[in-house]
């Protein structure tokens, strides 16, 4: 019996160190295709559509650059746009595919999603892959149904722990399918129009790896967790997040290159600190299987909820950077611009709108889904869980005093004046029964 596979490409857009790639050379003919779905682009839950403009930017760079790899071994890559529970089912049908590949996602959404294509096709055999971490499912540290609820424990086993070799890329795919019939390429409606890049990132797998090599050959590893915190400077962070979380790059890619920069130039505390910040993305992707959709839970993983709620004004104020706080402005406008801030800038925003502002953490946690090029679902929800104290943080949340980080990170204020940023007004015009709040007059 002829074996065709359908390559289902989502966050693992390379063709370098990718394990279905791999198990795709063993097929008769072969289908890669990405689809591009309606759903990312209306506002749903907390008002904001998940894909904003700047990683749209960067997702169809990623695309365009797969597409030409793919090429180069006799392959092509398939854009469909729509909803994959109708456009996979269609394609296993029509084109006798028995073999579906695909990466193993920790969204509890995209799960519940393939879980509906399989039952629509319970004679292909469905084939998940461990591309997007570090560890397989079956070589996890922990065992998943004991995954710890705090960081520490789970760095304490998977410091010690062999991290598989990142592989080579395939010399050659199987054909196509006879006859294959193109998607079209008529541009849907629905689509956000084209927008100029503000940032200085490249999607795709090959400025991803150049990136690498680029960073990997001076002392920037060497000074990595001196810089890490600063708010600030393309070379004070990996910048690394972009290409990891569209999968351009694999985790055990950037593992290899700390260990050969470790072995050739220098190996100290902060090329090590390289190597913590990879847990931590790990810790939050398998966290995410283990919890589901409690990552997006107003309680998240305490007992009770935060005491906020929703103050609209507030809310759209910390947003564009017109609070009365004006370092969270400056990052409020560089993320609304570029749609990349440090994580400095992450956690003073996140603190300010929790515990300043006392607006609900996940309207927080969508706009950054929105805004963030890195956009990493596990990441996004599970950081900001931390900083609300519903999450794994056991000190039970985190408060930045605004006025301290501003004289830590931005003393002279160079990155306020970059980004413009002014101090705002009140944070409400209205009170709480929706009556004017009018400035005191005083007395002559």
């Amino acid at each position: 019996m002829q074996k065709n596979s359908l390559y289902w490409f989502t966050q693992d857009l390379r063709i370098h160190d990718n394990a279905a790639l791999e198990a795709a050379q063993q097929s008769d003919s072969l289908v890669c295709i990405y689809i591009v779905e309606p759903s990312w682009f209306s506002a749903q839950r907390w008002q904001h559509a998940s894909m904003g403009p700047h990683r749209w930017n960067f997702l169809q760079e990623c695309l365009s650059d797969l597409a030409q790899s793919l090429h180069s071994l006799g392959q092509r890559l398939h854009v469909y746009y729509g909803d994959p529970e109708v456009i996979v089912p269609r394609l296993c049908q029509t084109y006798a595919i028995n073999h579906l590949l695909c990466m193993r996602r920790a969204g509890s959404d995209e799960q519940a999603a393939l879980s509906r294509i399989k039952r629509q096709l319970p004679t292909v055999k469905l084939e998940r892959v461990d591309q997007y971490t570090l560890f397989n499912s079956n070589e996890l540290p922990l065992p998943l149904a004991q995954w710890p609820m705090q960081y520490t424990q789970f760095r304490q086993h998977a410091e010690v722990c062999d991290i598989k070799p990142a592989s080579a890329a395939p010399s050659s795919l199987p054909p196509m399918p006879a006859l294959f019939a193109l998607p079209s390429i008529e541009r849907p409606s629905w689509l956000p129009a084209p927008t100029v890049n503000q940032n200085e990132f490249k999607g795709g797998e090959s400025p991803a790896r150049q990136h690498l090599d680029e960073y990997f050959k001076g002392a920037l590893p060497a000074n990595y967790k001196k810089v890490r915190n600063e708010i600030d400077g393309w070379g004070n962070s990996s910048k690394f997040s972009p290409w990891l979380n569209q999968g351009c790059v694999s985790p055990r890619q950037v593992k290899a290159m700390i260990a050969n920069y470790e072995q050739a130039i220098t190996q100290n505390e902060s090329t090590h600190w390289l190597f913590v910040e990879l847990l931590w993305r790990e810790y939050f992707q398998w966290l995410h299987h283990r919890i589901g959709a409690t990552l997006f839970h107003f309680k998240g993983l305490a007992d009770s909820p935060p005491l906020t709620s929703y103050y609209a004004e507030r809310f759209q104020k910390w947003c564009h950077g017109e609070t009365p706080y004006r370092l969270v402005n400056a990052c409020a406008k560089e993320l609304k611009a570029t749609g990349y801030l440090s994580n400095r800038g992450r956690q003073i925003m996140a603190s300010c709108l929790v515990n300043e502002l006392s607006v609900d953490w996940r309207y927080g946690a969508a706009w950054f889904e929105h805004q963030l090029i890195d956009y990493d679902v596990a990441v996004n929800w599970g950081n900001w869980q931390y900083i609300a104290g519903v999450g794994v943080d056991p000190r039970g949340g985190r408060h930045f005093n605004i006025e301290k980080q501003t004289s830590l990170y931005d003393a002279d204020g160079r990155y306020q004046s970059n980004w413009q940023a002014d101090v705002g007004g009140h944070l409400d015009s209205v009170d709480a029964a929706d009556w004017p709040i009018f400035e005191p007059v005083p007395l002559e």
